[in-house]
């Protein structure tokens, strides 16, 4: 058996659009030969899945399952490419599989998931429904046992943003609340000291540019940089933000309240930072017009 290399199975999936497995095993057949896999390719069954493959899947669910003692807890984002699809009751078994196996699996990424079996049941489902599947990220949050915290989730009704929160101190309660609020705000950051540097490099030669063309006084021009910083900050921090349910006090005073702190979050919302091509209908109507 050819020495089938990561990145030669890397290299087949992105010319392919096929999945790890079906990528692998085509280099076997093909002793290695990159170019003889392709073509293997496009004669066998995997074509259809192929070309699916090619379009964006930027629709779907994001789903969490919390233990029992709530020690832990896992977020998955499990991808369609239309809204209908995310709705199908195929679909949300196979994102329902992929939520167990990485709740099974708690050192478990994407790739480990999809060669665990998964893959498998997912370019099925591709050939069933017609749309390209994805599963496209997977994160944990969890304490070393259920004394050391709590790990708790908010998962919104239409099943496109939820949140996991880890809380040392309070209870179940309080967590849900707080991972609710940060799903309807979504924060940058738990904490001022955690805004990233680039971000606030960022942010202050916007300021600075802003309050310059003001033609005010430098010391002034100095306090509008800081001011506006400073709320910037406050506002992505969620330790500053005021609570969604009581606007009249901040989750640092909620918390401060409850005897807590917040350790860490995840917000997954669902397509996120995917390049999604937005197509007018009536401009591609009269496109094709033209070009008929």
């Amino acid at each position: 058996m050819a020495d089938i290399t990561a990145s030669m199975v890397k290299e087949l999936r992105q010319r392919t659009g096929l999945g790890m497995m079906d990528c692998k095993r085509a280099l076997n057949d093909a002793s290695g030969d990159i170019e003889q896999a392709i073509g293997d390719l496009r004669k066998s069954s995997g074509v259809k899945a192929a070309k699916k493959a090619s379009r964006v899947a930027a629709e779907g669910v994001v789903m969490t399952r919390i233990a029992e003692d709530g020690n832990y807890g896992v977020v998955i984002e499990v991808n369609s490419e239309t809204d209908f699809a995310a709705r199908d009751d195929n679909f949300l078994d196979f994102a329902n599989q992929a939520l167990d196996q990485a709740f099974m699996d708690p050192d478990a990424d994407v790739e480990t998931l999809l060669s665990a079996g998964l893959e498998d049941a997912r370019e099925a489902l591709v050939q069933k429904i017609g749309e390209n599947i994805n599963v496209r990220r997977v994160q944990r949050l969890k304490f070393g046992d259920a004394n050391q915290g709590i790990v708790e989730s908010y998962v919104h009704s239409n099943k496109r943003i939820a949140v996991l929160i880890a809380l040392q101190g309070g209870d179940e309660s309080l967590a849900r609340d707080i991972a609710m609020h940060v799903a309807a705000v979504n924060p940058m950051v738990v904490r001022a000291e955690d805004v990233p540097k680039d971000v606030l490099a960022s942010e202050t030669e916007i300021y600075s540019a802003q309050a310059r063309a003001s033609g005010k006084p430098e010391e002034i021009v100095e306090k509008m940089i800081s001011g506006r910083l400073g709320k910037f900050i406050a506002e992505i921090s969620l330790l500053e933000q005021p609570f969604v349910k009581e606007p009249d006090i901040t989750i640092s005073a909620l918390l401060t309240e409850a005897g807590a702190d917040v350790v860490s979050f995840v917000r997954y919302e669902v397509g996120e930072g995917i390049d999604k091509k937005e197509v007018d209908f009536a401009d591609e109507v009269a496109a094709q017009a033209q070009g008929s």
